[in-house]
């Protein structure tokens, strides 16, 4: 089973927009075919977000999104993360961090930032885009 940290806008192409690209990744969580890890940073900043006033979300929708989302996840205890590239958008430092801490196989985002990074320095994980993971899920299946 592959070990996966999506940064909040995957989960929010996840779980508000049902974005293509996250729907193989919702639907290889919810078989039990990968597990997806968060933290408690990473749950903070996917609290704050669902608050943003241009998600249009009611305080029910943000409690009931946030709640189906902490009830899929593998949640990771804090601690120190090994040493890693400094990614340029300090906000996504927490994704690599819980990735290395986690063990986890791939790190999915759509951020240019941690994008970059792949290729241009080792790290135990992958970075992809979901449009990349549900090609992999899609040849696994």
């Amino acid at each position: 089973m592959s070990r996966l940290v999506l940064d909040t806008n995957v989960v929010l192409d996840l779980l508000h927009w049902a974005d293509v690209d996250a729907e193989p990744i919702g639907a290889a969580l919810a078989d039990g075919r990968i597990e997806c890890l968060a933290d408690e940073r990473t749950l903070d900043e996917l609290r704050r977000v669902l608050a943003y006033p241009q998600l249009g979300l009611t305080a029910e929708m943000i409690a009931k999104h946030y709640a189906r989302y902490a009830a899929l996840v593998s949640q990771v205890p804090a601690g120190e993360a090994p040493e890693l590239p400094h990614c340029q958008d300090r906000d996504d430092q927490k994704f690599l961090e819980l990735a290395a801490r986690a063990n986890a196989d791939i790190l999915v985002s759509k951020d240019k930032a941690l994008l970059r990074l792949r290729g241009r320095t080792r790290l135990a994980f992958r970075i992809l885009s979901p449009a990349a993971v549900a090609t992999e899920l899609a040849a696994l299946a």
